[in-house]
C-alpha cells in the first residue's frame, strides 16, 4: 500500500472542550505515539485524512509533515467514529519505520459464488497477519467459488501477498458455508414466528394507567396560570 502525505498541526487543547473546537475548524484530534518517544498531540485535515482513509482502508499508511518541523511515518492503531455524522471524531496513531513489522488486523474479502441454495456466515470479517509497515494490505481474499453445505473456510485458505504472514492459528474459522433453509423449513417457523409476533403486538396494546401529578408552586412563586393573568 503506497503511503500519503498529510500535514499536521500540533495540538495544545485537549479534554473534551478542545477536541470540539479542533472538529468545528475542520480538522481530525489524533496522537502519534510509539517507540518509545513521548506522545505528540496533533490535528489532521478532516477532508483529507477522510479520503486517505476512504480509499487505502483503515491500515493507510500516513507520512505525516507537522507544522513544527516533525516528520513521522504512523499507520492508524484506532479510529473513533461518530455513526451518525459519519465523521472522525479521534484517531491514535502508532509510529513505524520502513521495514519494521507491524502486527494488524486486515479486511477479509470472500471472492466467487458458492454452491447454489447455500447461506454464508461470516465468523471473521478481518484477519490479523504480520507484514512490513510499509506493505501492508489494505484486504485479503479467499475463494469460496463451488464451496458445499458444510464446508469451512479457514485462515489458512486465505490467501496472502508476498511478505504477509499469518499471525493466528491457520485453522481459524473465516466463514461457514450452510445449506439455505427450505420452503418446508420455513413454513414450519411460520406458526412460532406468528406467535411471538400476536405477543409483541399484546405488549404494545397494554394500557397503563397514568395519574398526572401536578405540584403546588413553591412558596412566593405564581402558577403558570397566575403568572399570565398578572
Amino acid at each position: 500500500m503506497s503511503e500519503v502525505k498529510i500535514s499536521a498541526e500540533p495540538r495544545t487543547e485537549f479534554g473534551k472542550g478542545g477536541a470540539r473546537r479542533t472538529r468545528r475548524a475542520g480538522k481530525v484530534p489524533a496522537v502519534l505515539y510509539g517507540h518509545g518517544e513521548k506522545p505528540k498531540h496533533i490535528a489532521l485535515p478532516a477532508r483529507e485524512f477522510a479520503a486517505a482513509i476512504r480509499k487505502g482502508g483503515a491500515n493507510q499508511l500516513f507520512a505525516i509533515d507537522v507544522s513544527d518541523g516533525t516528520q513521522a511515518l504512523a499507520l492508524p492503531k484506532a479510529i473513533q467514529r461518530d455513526p451518525i455524522r459519519d465523521t472522525f471524531e479521534h484517531v491514535d496513531l502508532l509510529l513505524v519505520r520502513r521495514g519494521e513489522q507491524v502486527t494488524v488486523d486486515v479486511p477479509i474479502h470472500l471472492t466467487g459464488e458458492a454452491a447454489r441454495n447455500t447461506l454464508i456466515v461470516h465468523d471473521h470479517d478481518t484477519l490479523s497477519v504480520t507484514a512490513d509497515a510499509t506493505r501492508v494490505p489494505d484486504h485479503l481474499e479467499a475463494s469460496i467459488e463451488g464451496v458445499q453445505p458444510g464446508a469451512h473456510v479457514t485462515a489458512g485458505d486465505v490467501e496472502l501477498p508476498s511478505g504477509v504472514e499469518l499471525a493466528v492459528d491457520p485453522e481459524l474459522t473465516v466463514a461457514t458455508i450452510t445449506a439455505a433453509p427450505t420452503a418446508e423449513q420455513l413454513e414450519a417457523t411460520l406458526p412460532e414466528v406468528e406467535e411471538a409476533t400476536e405477543e409483541a403486538e399484546a405488549e404494545v396494546g397494554e394500557v397503563t394507567e397514568v395519574t398526572e401529578v401536578t405540584e403546588a408552586p413553591a412558596e412566593g412563586e405564581a402558577g403558570t396560570e397566575g403568572r399570565a393573568e398578572a
